[in-house]
């Protein structure tokens, strides 16, 4: 299950963990990415608190968690290969994985066709 906020961050759920990034749509805004800070595994974080960074040559940026949970791992290749975000942002460009707190905290979340109608209203 894929799911989407409205600061542009998705989560894609399997059993109680969710994987975070940012949409495709984020990444065309900030541009080249050049640097991503990553929570320490083992942090707590809450749905919408600031769990990450990312900075591209534009601007640095905040990543909020799309549901609160306990960050299991980050992505290593984020350290030496930042544009990973820009190159497959659903993909290989994951920020962190986070075991839920609470999965009911992704109901309020958007559906892709939610989101696509979301980006197209901006």
């Amino acid at each position: 299950m894929l799911r989407f906020t409205q600061d542009h961050e998705w989560i894609r759920v399997e059993g109680d963990l969710g994987t975070v990034g940012i949409t495709p749509y984020a990444q065309e805004q900030l541009g080249d990415v050049v640097f991503v800070d990553l929570p320490e595994p083992g942090r707590e974080v809450a749905k919408g608190g600031e769990a990450a960074v990312v900075e591209s040559v534009k601007a640095a940026s905040e990543i909020y968690a799309p549901a609160g949970g306990t960050v299991e791992a980050v992505n290593p290749r984020l350290a030496d290969e930042p544009a990973l975000v820009n190159t497959d942002p659903l993909g290989d460009g994951w920020f962190f994985s986070l075991r839920l707190a609470d999965a009911a905290e992704l109901d309020g979340l958007m559906d892709q066709a939610a989101y696509d109608a979301f980006v197209a209203g901006l």
